[in-house]
Formats: structure tokens, sequence, C-alpha cells
């Protein structure tokens, strides 16, 4: 109840995912033994979290809504029995209608988003180490475009431009890298001190990152 008051944190949660550009979510009604899965509960539930996820930008049609005990493990993995009357969440996607019965199944409809290869590298550096016999590692999450051993990189602010020797996720070795990959990657002849977290890596052939004089938010 306190989660879907005016204040409450579900709301809060809901409008932060949106906010954040996140398009798919799944209300999962937990503590439903408490409430002895009574349907006429989760009806109200339902229509309540509709109302204001609507309000934020959600439409509620492609939301999946599962009544579930996590205490108990209820429809987390399996169908439940004790709630006969639930017959299974449907939700509407670009391919079509949907439906399951578990937040498990719910999980498993989302959808992957697009990654954003076609544009130009940027990767926000979260740190840099300096691993002995290997080098300068710089790592972060690439946002758009790709990472390739051999590229050349520049990076901004510091206008530092280098090549890369290998590229490493999981200490896996890469061919390339990926949008929303969380990469190290080896640089040529830089020390950990001419490059810094906060710092954006692109590729200096195809618009490397550069100083905004201005933007709009």
């Amino acid at each position: 109840e306190a989660g879907i008051s005016k204040d409450g944190q579900t709301r809060e949660h809901a409008l932060l995912a949106y906010t954040l550009g996140v398009r798919q979510i799944i209300v999962a009604i937990n503590k439903m033994d408490t409430a002895q899965w009574a349907e006429a509960r989760f009806d109200e539930i339902i229509k309540e979290t509709s109302t204001f996820i609507k309000k934020v930008g959600f439409n509620p049609k492609t939301v999946p809504f599962v009544p579930i005990s996590g205490f108990n493990g209820d429809n987390m993995l399996e169908s439940s029995k004790n709630c006969p009357w639930y017959k299974g969440w449907n939700k509407e996607t670009k391919a079509g209608a949907v439906t399951g019965k578990t937040l498990l199944q719910a999980i498993d409809a989302i959808e992957p988003p697009a990654r954003p290869t076609d544009k130009p590298l940027r990767l926000p550096l979260q740190d840099v180490y300096k691993i002995g016999g290997i080098g300068t590692v710089p790592v972060g999450r690439i946002e758009t475009g790709i990472l390739k051993p051999g590229m050349v990189v520049t990076f901004a602010p510091s206008n530092v431009t280098t090549e890369v020797k290998s590229v490493e996720m999981h200490h896996e070795q890469l061919t390339e890298g990926l949008p929303g990959d969380n990469v190290g990657f080896n640089v040529k002849n830089v020390s950990v001190k001419e490059i810094r977290r906060g710092n954006v890596a692109g590729d200096s052939k195809n618009h490397p990152p550069a100083a905004a004089a201005s933007f709009t938010a």
C-alpha cells in the first residue's frame, strides 16, 4: 500500500525507470499470501498501478501483472495452485500478444533492445589500471559503436590518441566489443597519468568525441 501511495517508492521507481529510457517493465505483486490470494485485492492493485504507470508514460497493455509470493516461491518459477482464479498475464508487443503465468516467463518475454552499433564509438571510462606485464588498461561500458583490437582511439577531453592492442571482457579476449559490454582494453604508449575516469574514448577516424560549446538539457 505504501509503495503505490501518493509519494510511494513504486511510483518513484516507475518514474525513474521511464526517465532513464526503460520502456519495458513487469509489475510483480508480492506477498499475495498475506492477502489470502484474494482476487479482488489483486484486481484492485492492478487498477491502481495501471493508472499511475499510464501517467508516467507506460502503456498498461504492454505490462505483465504477476501475483507472487517471494517468500513461498508462488508463481516465481512455476505456476501456483494457491490462486486457481489466476489465468495468467498477457501483454502486447510489436510481434503480437504474449501470455504466460510466472514471473520467470514474464522476464523471458522482455524484448532485447536494439544495440546502437551503427553510431560512432563512445566509451566513458570507469577506471584506468596499470597491470604488470600488460601496461595501461582503461575499463568502461561501451555505450554506442564497436571497439576492436587495432583500432586507433582518441580520449576526450585529454586529447590522447593511441592504438588498442586487445579488448577483454570477463578475462576473455574479444574480436569486438559491442554496446552494453563492460570491457577492459590494452592501449599502446599511454601512461595511467594521461587518461582518467570520466574521459570518453571514441574512434579517431569516425566522429571522435569533442568538447561541447553548449548543450540543451
